[in-house]
C-alpha cells in the first residue's frame, strides 16, 4: 500500500454525510464546519473524519476573485442566473456547487512527521482511482488549462476535468477537500464562471492574471463515463472504499464542545463575507 494510500486506513472514521440537506443548507455553514472538525481531529478529540456535503446553486469565490476590477457586476451576473455568491476561507479560485456536485472533505491529524501536502492531495486522488478502478478509464492529476479553478490537483479523464483538490490546515489538522461533478453539464458550468471573469474584468488591466475559461475543457462523471453517476451512488462508492482501505465507519454529529466552535467559525465566515462582498449582495 503507498504511503498515501495508507493514509486512507484509518482504525476508525468518523462520518458526517451533510449531502441531503437540501437547498437551504448554507455554503458558509460548510467552511465553519471543515475549520470545526480541523481543530477537533488536530487536538485528537476526534478521530480522522469523512464530511460530505452538497449545495444548491453557489458560487463560492476565492479571495482572488474578490479583487476582480467590477466584481459588482460579476456577482449581478450571477445572482440573475439564480445563484448565491459566497467568498471560502481557503485558497482557489471560483467554482460552482450545485445539486450535482457531490464535496468531500477528510480530515487528518497531522502527526509529528507531518503529512506532506502531496501526500494528503494524493490520498484523495488514489481514493478517487478505487472507486472507479472497475472503469476502463484513466484519471490524471494534473492542471487542466482553461477549467476554472485550475491547479496542479485538478482531476481528468481524456483532459476533461471533473473534480478539484484543496488543502486547509488549521491547529494540527488537516482537510483535503474535493468537489465532484457527478451529473448534470460541464460545459454549462463552466460557461457560467466564464460570464463571471468577463463581467468582472471587462478587459481591465490587472496584476493576478485570471483564468481564461475554456468550456469544453469540463465535464461531469456522468458525461465522461458514458452512464448516470449521482451524488447519491458515489456517497455509497465513497464509503465502501473507505470501509475496505480502513477500519469501521461510525456515523455522528458534533459534540457539544463543537459546536460551540462552530458558531466561533460560522461568525468568521460571515464576518469575511461582508469585507469582501459588496455591501448589496450581503445577506
Amino acid at each position: 500500500m503507498s504511503t498515501s494510500l495508507s493514509l486512507l486506513a484509518q482504525p476508525k472514521w468518523r462520518i458526517i454525510d451533510q449531502s441531503s440537506l437540501g437547498p437551504q443548507f448554507d455554503a458558509l455553514h460548510s467552511f465553519a464546519m471543515d475549520d470545526t472538525l480541523c481543530t477537533s481531529v488536530g487536538s485528537g478529540d476526534s478521530p480522522a473524519t469523512m464530511r460530505s456535503w452538497v449545495h444548491h446553486q453557489t458560487i463560492v469565490l476565492g479571495i482572488q476573485d474578490t479583487r476582480l476590477p467590477h466584481l459588482e457586476d460579476g456577482i449581478r451576473y450571477l445572482e440573475e442566473q439564480g445563484y448565491r455568491v459566497i467568498v471560502r476561507n481557503s485558497g482557489g479560485l471560483a467554482v460552482v456547487l450545485d445539486e450535482g456536485v457531490l464535496n468531500v472533505s477528510l480530515i487528518f491529524r497531522d502527526t509529528e512527521k507531518g503529512i506532506d501536502i502531496n501526500r494528503g492531495y494524493d490520498a484523495m486522488w488514489e481514493l478517487i482511482q478505487v472507486i472507479f478502478a472497475s472503469y476502463n478509464v484513466k484519471i490524471e492529476a494534473k492542471e487542466i488549462v482553461g477549467s476554472y479553478c485550475p491547479g496542479s490537483y485538478d482531476l481528468s479523464i481524456n483532459d476533461q476535468k471533473f473534480a478539484g483538490i484543496s488543502q486547509r490546515r488549521i491547529r494540527g489538522g488537516v482537510a483535503v477537500q474535493i468537489y465532484l461533478c457527478a451529473t448534470g453539464n460541464g460545459t454549462q458550468r463552466a460557461k457560467l464562471i466564464q460570464k463571471f471573469y468577463e463581467e468582472g474584468l471587462k478587459e481591465a488591466e490587472t496584476k493576478f492574471t485570471y483564468p481564461v475559461i475554456v468550456p469544453e475543457t469540463m465535464a461531469s462523471l456522468t458525461e465522461l463515463l458514458g452512464e448516470e453517476v449521482t451524488v447519491s451512488s458515489l456517497m455509497l462508492s465513497l464509503l465502501t472504499a473507505l470501509k475496505e482501505l480502513g477500519g469501521s465507519l461510525v456515523p455522528a454529529s458534533l459534540s457539544e464542545e463543537e459546536s460551540v466552535l462552530f458558531d466561533y467559525h460560522l461568525q468568521r465566515m460571515i464576518d469575511r463575507n461582508e469585507k469582501f462582498l459588496p455591501v448589496e449582495n450581503e445577506s
